[in-house]
């Protein structure tokens, strides 16, 4: 028996593809302009409504920018798209919340040994003062949840790659509820004064160019973090 062919696209995939190849073999850069839906209209022979259909699908991954009812522009890279799948994988139990984790440690374990490698004066400064800020706060709440998350972004930031960067973007929804999780663990002061001195010394590490420190210290965050938070 023949294998059965596959389906055909839809008149919208189509057209997705169509404005997606524009942007390929026209060369354009974030923040370029789109032709707008009459002339992908036109080209394709298809209905205006097939083309809002997909600048609307288009725009809703962050491929295109039509924000204020501006031209269509060329969009910039965002880990909240990947962030909205994570959540769907995991709210449908196709993947578990500590698989998120693992994928996270080996992310950011490389991300903090980038830094060492890549951050600038300013950013290394940056990633030393928050946490200090950090050591300030010192309990479990929101303050402290939004401080580690930035702590964690500027890190991904330092390491020079921006698809490392919003991939951990792309984390934060999960780590709004695992941080604070992980804070309420530590319930002596000793447990949390020891987190905190894990990320002092991985800033520290970044900051001094120490390449095989951040990788030790971010390590060793991760193992506890996970930890406590299985606990």
């Amino acid at each position: 028996m023949n294998a059965q062919a596959p389906a055909a696209k839809s008149l919208v995939q189509t057209a997705i593809d169509a404005v997606t190849g524009y942007m390929r073999d026209s060369n354009l850069r974030v923040g370029d302009t789109v032709p707008g839906e009459g002339y992908f209209a036109e080209r394709l022979g298809v209905s205006r409504a097939v083309m809002r259909e997909a600048f609307q699908a288009l725009a809703a991954l962050k491929l295109i920018d039509v924000a204020n009812g501006r031209k269509p522009r060329v969009g910039a890279l965002d880990g909240s798209v990947i962030a909205q799948s994570l959540d769907h994988a995991i709210s449908t139990a196709q993947i578990k919340v500590i698989d998120v984790w693992d994928v996270r440690r080996t992310i950011e374990v490389r991300t903090a040994m980038l830094a060492a490698a890549n951050a600038s004066a300013a950013q290394a400064a940056g990633i030393v003062e928050l946490a200090e800020k950090l050591e300030a706060e010192d309990q479990a709440n929101e303050q402290t949840t939004e401080t580690d998350i930035a702590f964690h972004l500027a890190i991904a930031e330092a390491s020079g790659n921006e698809l490392f960067h919003q991939i951990v973007i792309s984390f934060v929804p999960l780590m709004k509820i695992a941080i604070p999780q992980a804070w309420r663990t530590r319930q002596t002061t000793e447990e949390r004064r020891d987190s905190v001195e894990r990320h002092r010394l991985l800033a520290k590490a970044i900051a001094l160019r120490d390449v095989d420190s951040a990788r030790k210290w971010m390590s060793a965050h991760f193992d506890e973090s996970v930890g406590a938070m299985l606990s």
